[in-house]
């Protein structure tokens, strides 16, 4: 039961269906092997960039596609409904491009975004630390000025495809406590003194690496700082923003394939000699579900409308991601219920998709952090 295309637009149309012609042929297939080898999908990742698909939001002029974030969104929610990981693994891809491309300069663009929205690099976000998570203005690591560079000393956690990514958006903390204090700078992979240390275990997303980054005095040139000493913490938050949608559309995706699921399953089990989806109550359930992906859907497009005007979306970002996120969590769970004892076995893939739902209230600012960031939006700052 995929998404309608009736409101869409020919540019919309012709995106949707080459993601959904890619998925039905490469990625839904390799979901569950690359997951079971807790892999990185780095040929799906080729394949979208030789499908043009990794630069879909950002001007022609840097190499990128020039469409609306609508479209960029739509591709984003097609993927995730066939394989969430992968779709992870561009929503932060186009976290960091889109920095660059808000804060960069022009050799920035040039030499860096041009090779992220051609899929030629991947890019990454580090932000989150040991101790600075949702109190993200509290990071330690150093950036200190060396001749016309930059020291970089400290650790990261919990950064999407860190150790594959061709270069990463790190946030350091080049002067004083507090977010004017914090810098953004473009670290390379091969830079001297920049690894990562550990591959998290987690619980989903098992193919999409989640790495601890170590920065050992890692030299980064001063042309590889991105916009102003000190205005990384800015870059920060409206990266996130842009973010927040992409795990918004991740959400309905996953949410959309949970209940696919459900729905074929239930039509097709028969128990007290009639289909399962001819109690009452199932057809309830199923009604709840389909009702909370549509609106998720309508709301992460909405805010993205805004942001294509050029409207402030902040808040609308914040709404849509917890929503989302929070309704795939319940549909998820409402599928294994569906599936009964078979929805608990590996056999069946929605206890997968119930593991994959848990991340994405977590990522881009917990759930918890949207509903303060929406308070704060509608009744000012606490005292």
């Amino acid at each position: 039961m995929p998404a309608s295309m009736a409101l869409l637009d020919e540019d919309q149309r012709a995106v949707v269906s080459l993601a959904r012609e890619f998925a039905a042929k490469e990625a839904r297939a390799a979901a569950e092997t690359y997951e079971a080898r807790q892999e990185d999908p780095l040929p799906l990742y080729k394949q979208l960039a030789e499908l043009g698909l990794c630069g879909l939001p950002f001007p022609e002029e840097h190499g990128g596609a020039g469409q609306s974030y609508v479209t960029y969104l739509l591709l984003v929610e097609e993927l995730a409904h066939a394989y969430l990981a992968l779709a992870v693994g561009l929503s932060v891809h186009t976290l960091c491009a889109f920095a660059i491309d808000a804060f960069g300069s022009a050799e920035q663009k040039r030499e860096v975004l041009s090779r992220l929205t051609s899929g030629e690099w991947y890019g990454a976000y580090s932000l989150s630390e040991p101790a600075s998570g949702s109190d993200a203005a509290a990071l330690s690591t150093k950036a200190a000025p060396r001749n016309g560079a930059y020291e970089l000393s400290g650790s990261k956690v919990f950064c999407t495809r860190g150790a594959e990514a061709d270069v990463v958006l790190v946030m350091a903390r080049s002067g004083g406590p507090g977010p004017k204090g914090v810098t953004a700078f473009l670290v390379e992979q091969g830079t001297e003194g920049f690894f990562g240390s550990k591959k998290e275990d987690k619980m989903g997303w098992r193919s999409s690496p989640t790495w601890q980054l170590v920065l050992d005095k890692a030299v980064v040139g001063e042309a590889r700082r991105l916009g102003e000493e000190g205005g990384g913490f800015r870059i920060a938050l409206a990266a996130l923003d842009t973010g927040r949608l992409g795990m918004a559309a991740c959400a309905v995706g996953l949410a959309q394939s949970a209940f696919d699921a459900a729905l074929v399953f239930t039509k097709e089990r028969e128990q007290f000699g009639r289909p399962v989806a001819d109690n009452q109550g199932i057809r309830f359930m199923l009604a709840d579900m389909v009702t909370g992906i549509e609106a998720g859907r309508a709301l992460y497009r909405h805010a993205a409308r805004l942001r294509d005007e050029g409207l402030d979306f902040s808040l609308q970002a914040a709404e849509a991601k917890l929503f989302c996120t929070d309704m795939a969590m319940r549909v998820t769970t409402d599928a294994v219920q569906l599936h009964g004892g078979y929805g608990y076995v590996t056999e069946y893939p929605v206890e997968r998709f119930m593991r994959d739902a848990k991340g994405l209230q977590i990522v881009e600012g917990t759930n918890q952090i949207q509903r303060h960031i929406i308070g704060r939006k509608l009744v000012g700052p606490q005292a």
